[in-house]
């Protein structure tokens, strides 16, 4: 078993932060049509010497276990990072101590780029956003929704 894959293994056994925020300050959710996989974040937000920072990021995720293994790396490594911070990371920094991705498995990366990104557009502190935050669906719930384009992602028995 390579390095990577072993490191793998490890962040699988042990995911961290995985699951919903019921109080989050923003979520965001990103899938890929081409290989399945989907990821949702989310972010909770405190203040900190006078700068509004990451205080939790959890994930939920349908797909390969590179990419739940990049979540459980990421959100360890967004805590305490501002806005502003998190949306320059990059999906190999992201990807933490799992280090450089195998290029079969870059998309993970971006997944969850994509997520953080997409909860970071949507991380409005009015108390209205936290509201919306707070109501947003599951990822598995958001699965079985009926789609209204014409990808569908269809759930296997």
């Amino acid at each position: 078993m390579s390095s990577f894959e072993s490191k793998v293994q490890e962040a699988l056994a042990n995911p961290k932060n995985q699951g919903e925020i019921p109080d989050a300050d923003a979520v965001g959710t990103v899938g890929s049509p081409d290989c399945g996989d989907m990821l949702r974040m989310w972010l909770k937000f405190t203040e900190k010497d006078g700068k509004r920072v990451i205080d939790r990021a959890s994930f939920q995720a349908f797909g390969c276990q590179t990419a739940i293994a990049v979540a459980s790396m990421a959100t360890e490594l967004l805590r305490g990072k501002t806005a502003e911070e998190a949306k320059i990371l990059t999906a190999s920094e992201l990807s933490g101590d799992l280090g450089a991705l195998p290029p079969m498995k870059i998309h993970c990366g971006q997944l969850v780029e994509g997520a953080l990104r997409n909860a970071l557009d949507n991380s409005d502190p009015s108390p209205q956003a936290d509201a919306a935050s707070a109501m947003a669906p599951t990822l598995a719930s958001d699965l079985h929704r009926k789609r209204a384009g014409k990808i569908r992602i269809v759930p296997l028995d």
